[in-house]
């Protein structure tokens, strides 16, 4: 088989709207990894194409099928969303595109729809607010409202929160996704329903929106909020002191303290003037993932089992330390209670304070069909 000259990546991400800070983090940090394989990968050079879904579903299976059908892409990267990749996965899995998917962790990609020819470099949507279920266990919680957006992720927070929560769930709302920023109907159903705590999963602004309105409903100093994937290092900036003391577990977090890591938290300062993301480290681990599959093929990008053989040793340096993968591609992995602080020069960061699980497998391992 005669040798490839280019490996082609197609990256889909959010890059218009409010969510494109996420996007852009994501494709910062690819961009770095890349520079950090001196823009090859298995000695091949790289061409990415960059495209934008808009946060819509329709839009994401379009760039997909165009990435794959008339771009003939080698890898397709990416993925912020659960609905966007579902709507995505059809493509990808028929046409046996090589995919790794960074942040959407929808339960039906680790479950019956998996794939031998995608993986994941972050989480099942489940285990992250399942370990938040179990810190508030370790905190003597026993009663918490729960808050999310209405869509396939929001879902599934809500879900991972009961999977482990012991205490009484007496409130649960799903708000109008990705359109709706105002939370006081929510918030006031959650203070008339006098919990221990206030559960919320918001990503990107409508975090940021949310834990604004928690603080201004005067909720901050009563009813303590746990948190999942909604206080992260792109709107800890934002929210300041309003981040303060409100916990949230993830499987990354700045300073954890591996050569790999260290050197992608400092480089990634360096270039962008900003911190980095738990967005932009799944993303960055993406590269190593792919670089290390074109290597084991010598850059035959036809051999899609030797590649796929490859990537399920997980034989790379994470900045994460050490995980490895499921039988579905989801990696098995330590989760984190992350904290949020001032630091003396004024500035703000998140903190390790604690493992909560280690070696945490999703719950829908079993339903996939590779063994």
């Amino acid at each position: 088989m005669a040798q490839n000259k280019t490996v082609k990546i197609g990256f889909i991400s959010t890059f218009t709207g409010p969510p494109a800070a996420i996007g852009n983090d994501m494709k910062n940090s690819f961009e770095l990894g890349l520079d950090h394989h001196g823009r090859k990968l298995g000695g091949l050079p790289v061409e990415v194409i960059y495209a934008d879904d808009q946060t819509k579903p329709e839009v994401g299976v379009q760039k997909t099928q165009e990435l794959i059908e008339s771009n003939h892409v080698d890898f397709v990267v990416g993925y912020i969303w659960s609905n966007v990749l579902l709507a995505s996965l059809k493509p990808l899995i028929d046409s046996k595109t090589m995919t790794v998917v960074t942040n959407a962790g929808a339960s039906q990609f680790a479950g019956e729809l998996c794939s031998p020819y995608a993986f994941s470099t972050s989480w099942q949507n489940d285990q992250t607010p399942a370990a938040v279920g179990l810190y508030m266990n370790q905190k003597g919680v026993k009663s918490a409202f729960l808050i999310g957006p209405n869509y396939a992720a929001g879902k599934d927070m809500l879900a991972g929160v009961q999977q482990t929560f012991k205490g009484q769930i007496v409130g649960q709302e799903l708000t109008r996704w990705p359109d709706q920023l105002d939370f006081s109907a929510e918030l006031s159903k959650a203070r008339a329903a006098k919990p221990d705590a206030i559960f919320a999963f918001y990503p990107g602004g409508a975090g940021v929106q949310f834990v604004t309105q928690y603080a201004q409903a005067g909720l901050k100093g009563q009813i303590p909020l746990y948190t999942a994937f909604t206080i992260d290092d792109l709107s800890l900036p934002r929210l300041k002191d309003l981040a303060v003391g409100v916990p949230g577990a993830q499987e990354w977090v700045n300073d954890l303290p591996n050569p790999a890591n260290q050197k992608f938290v400092a480089d990634y300062k360096a270039k962008y003037n900003a911190s980095p993301s738990f967005y932009g480290a799944q993303t960055y681990d993406a590269v190593a993932l792919i670089d290390s599959a074109v290597t084991a093929v010598k850059g035959d990008l036809s051999n899609k089992e030797g590649m796929r053989k490859e990537m399920e040793k997980a034989d790379f340096k994470s900045v994460r330390g050490n995980f490895k993968f499921g039988n579905n591609h989801i990696p098995i992995q330590d989760f984190y209670l992350q904290d949020a602080a001032k630091n003396a020069d004024g500035s703000y960061s998140l903190h390790t304070v604690a493992t909560i699980v280690k070696n945490d497998q999703d719950r829908f391992h079993g339903q996939c069909p590779m063994k």
